[in-house]
């Protein structure tokens, strides 16, 4: 059986069972979410821009964490999926531009790793692995069959997580 990549582009949510593999380019201050479901073998995965949704319901709900991460969960119990047995993993939130002064303004990363957190929390989903913060880009990967998670980073050693 030949395995399949399925591609989470930024604001883009992907569901995948079996042997097929999620990935996510680009994560620099935004956050890929992977969530799996070991009885199962359901993955998926969300690729988040920004914290929350100001827009309200005629955005799309996959760019924002707090209705991205719910929305995500929702589907994947549509496939069987229960949110008791998932396994989360997050990756991004860099900061990547540096700004003058404190202010979080600047640091979107730092604010999307903080409502991620949140959310996953207000869920009732504990985050078992995390690759986040510093200042680099980030590419992300789920093989659906076995629940591993690969985040590469140019110049870095490969994280398994």
């Amino acid at each position: 059986m030949s395995e399949k990549q399925l591609v989470v582009g930024i604001a883009d949510m992907k569901i995948g069972r079996g042997p097929s593999k999620l990935i996510t380019y680009a994560l620099g201050s935004c956050i890929g979410i992977c969530f799996y479901d070991p009885m199962i073998r359901l993955g998926g995965m969300v690729h988040i821009m920004l914290p929350n949704n100001m827009e309200g319901s005629n955005s799309n709900v996959f760019k924002y964490a707090d209705t991205g991460i719910p929305a995500t969960l929702r589907k994947m119990e549509v496939f069987g999926g229960a949110k008791s047995r998932m396994i989360c993993k997050i990756a991004g939130g860099a900061r990547m531009f540096e700004v003058q002064g404190t202010s979080s303004i600047g640091n979107i990363g730092q604010r999307n790793i903080e409502t991620v957190k949140k959310v996953l929390a207000k869920e009732g989903i504990r985050i078992s692995k995390e690759d986040v913060g510093l200042n680099y880009a980030r590419t992300m990967l789920l093989d659906a069959e076995t629940g591993i998670v690969a985040v590469r980073s140019f110049g870095r050693k490969e994280l398994i997580l």
